[in-house]
């Protein structure tokens, strides 16, 4: 008998000129035996931008598309696209499995980005807002930081020429060269912040699934906690996938064959039963 498979990507940016996903058709092979779809946040660009009616064709390409799959898809947001849906959060295996889009772990979002000032001042506020007996809440603490989210606009994703979008491209994610050693002090604390943010909203997840900061693969946190972190299909980092199973998580490799996307090798699987 066969076991019904959910399977979890993130971080697709589509339309934004550095994501290798230029056509959505493209993942037909990647959807090919899923039961159950997770898009785990910035799936594409929701934010302000100079050009919204670019936005709203991106948005109706990606409705149309998952829209017409057999498998039912679920969206999480992201910090790319903080308004996709109210759904902030899945867990599974009862709740051994926490999947999230990643951007929360950080109070200011993307602590390498250029508007990380902004970003933690706008969810502070945000928290401050709410009442005081709901401002350490799960959902409401991962609210906030998608409502502060989509007042951030957009800067070179929403660039459609070539060289401004590369050079706009650099000037935000590359330069001044200490922002990648930003980017390197996130990857290392990443574990930890997972770590902590599960125990401190007391779940009893033993993985958490996240894409977010683009580094595909796992990394191990005290007491044999586990981060799987499903990459991306723009730079920096490689994309890969979770398939979710009754009793087995698996992180698997994408490949390029063809102008398609296909499943690769596992990277690692985990045992969701037992020791």
């Amino acid at each position: 008998m066969t076991r019904p498979i959910t399977r979890i990507f993130s971080d697709l940016h589509y339309g934004d000129r550095a994501s290798k996903l230029t056509r959505l058709a493209a993942l037909a092979p990647l959807i090919d035996g899923a039961d159950r779809i997770i898009l785990n946040g910035d799936t594409l660009d929701t934010r302000p931008s100079r050009d919204p009616a670019a936005t709203a064709v991106l948005r109706a390409e990606v409705a149309d598309f998952f829209g017409r799959l057999a498998a039912p898809v679920t969206f999480i947001p992201g910090n790319h696209d903080p308004d996709i849906s109210s759904q902030h959060r899945l867990e599974f295996a009862d709740g051994l499995v926490f999947v999230t889009h990643g951007d929360a772990l950080f109070e200011s979002l993307v602590p390498w980005g250029r508007d990380a000032a902004i970003a933690r001042a706008r969810i502070a506020a945000e928290l401050a807002a709410l009442p005081p007996d709901s401002r350490d809440h799960l959902d409401a603490r991962l609210a906030a930081a998608h409502r502060a989210a989509a007042m951030i606009p957009q800067r070179h994703q929403s660039e459609r020429h070539g060289l401004k979008h590369l050079l706009g491209f650099v000037a935000d994610t590359v330069w001044p060269p200490w922002r990648m050693l930003l980017v390197l002090r996130a990857w290392r604390e990443t574990p930890a912040r997972a770590a902590s943010f599960v125990r401190r909203h007391g779940l009893p997840a033993r993985f958490f699934v996240m894409g977010h900061t683009h580094r595909l693969g796992f990394s191990r946190a005290s007491g044999g906690f586990v981060v799987v972190n499903t990459g991306s299909f723009a730079p920096p980092g490689r994309a890969g996938f979770v398939d979710l199973t009754a009793d087995r998580l698996t992180l698997r490799r994408i490949f390029a064959r063809r102008g398609e996307f296909h499943p690769g090798p596992p990277i690692a699987e985990f045992a969701l039963a037992g020791p």
